[in-house]
């Protein structure tokens, strides 16, 4: 951690929410005047999407599985954090998605990377977005550069549904091969992604009050409105939930250290929860 260098992760599946979660935060960002780096962790993938095809074909499921550790450049990712909390920059790269028309137009191919270079110069803090922000194991430990780490993890059948529903509607997969990755994916799932929430500050689950038993044969996501947002805060010194309490309609305690407020509340939530740890961050690093 650095004072002068903070660090801010958001870590959480395919599907989870994550990439919503770091929307919220580029806009707080911009209203608080920070410079942010921002980071996904598509970019520390280890395979291009034609190599991942190819290892598909052969069955060598857990070499591709984006879940895996293995599967991605950790040990290049724990180097920016490293290099970015001790000097403020360090090497990424992007990922190219089908809708990153800019890159695409500069003659990237979807589903490939740009090549490794240095962060912009001068930025108030590093954001990072992806599976990997929490990632502590017998060779890496990211934790130890993160200043705020931020876990979103709906209950499993919700992150299902999202992803079926993700994938067969804007990325063109048949629900037979989603489901197939969902089942080959699952001991990384269970070995390299959850533990993770244990090392956060805070966790957003978000919990559905319809039902989900089946969320292979669910055709809809659940709504916000038909949703609730657990919140869960690994340490209650400095939260003021009474104010909090107040601020959120409909919210309420079901343990001393855990909020529950409706789905719709989650931007709202967000904001009054995170925006005073990153005020915290930055007043921290005026006085470095």
């Amino acid at each position: 951690m650095s004072k002068r260098h903070p660090i801010i992760a958001v870590t959480g599946s395919s599907g989870a929410g994550t990439s919503t979660t770091g929307q919220i935060f580029a806009r707080l960002f911009a209203r608080e005047d920070i410079n942010a780096a921002m980071v996904s962790g598509d970019s520390f993938h280890r395979y291009t999407r034609e190599q991942m095809a190819r290892l598909a074909a052969k069955g060598q499921f857990g070499e591709r599985n984006h879940f895996a550790l293995a599967a991605n450049h950790i040990d290049r990712l724990e180097a920016l954090l490293y290099d970015y909390s001790h000097t403020g920059n360090g090497r990424c790269r992007q990922y190219v998605h089908d809708e990153d028309y800019d890159l695409i137009a500069a003659g990237h191919k979807p589903g490939t990377f740009t090549p490794w270079s240095s962060l912009p110069a001068d930025t108030d803090l590093l954001f990072y977005e992806g599976l990997h922000g929490g990632v502590v194991s017998e060779n890496y430990n990211l934790v130890q550069y993160v200043d705020l780490l931020i876990g979103v993890v709906p209950i499993v059948n919700l992150e299902w549904i999202q992803k079926i529903n993700r994938d067969t509607n804007k990325r063109g997969y048949s629900q037979e091969a989603v489901v197939e990755t969902i089942i080959n994916r699952m001991d990384d799932y269970v070995k390299d992604i959850v533990p993770q929430f244990s090392h956060t500050h805070i966790n957003f689950q978000r919990v559905p009050l319809v039902d989900t038993s089946n969320p292979f044969i669910a055709r809809e996501v659940p709504s916000e409105d038909e949703s609730m947002l657990v919140i869960h805060f690994r340490e209650v010194a400095g939260v003021d939930f009474s104010w909090l309490l107040q601020a959120i309609p409909h919210s309420r305690l079901s343990r001393h250290d855990t909020l529950v407020i409706p789905g719709t509340k989650m931007p709202l939530a967000m904001d009054l929860i995170v925006r005073p740890m990153v005020q915290k961050l930055m007043a921290g690093k005026a006085f470095a």
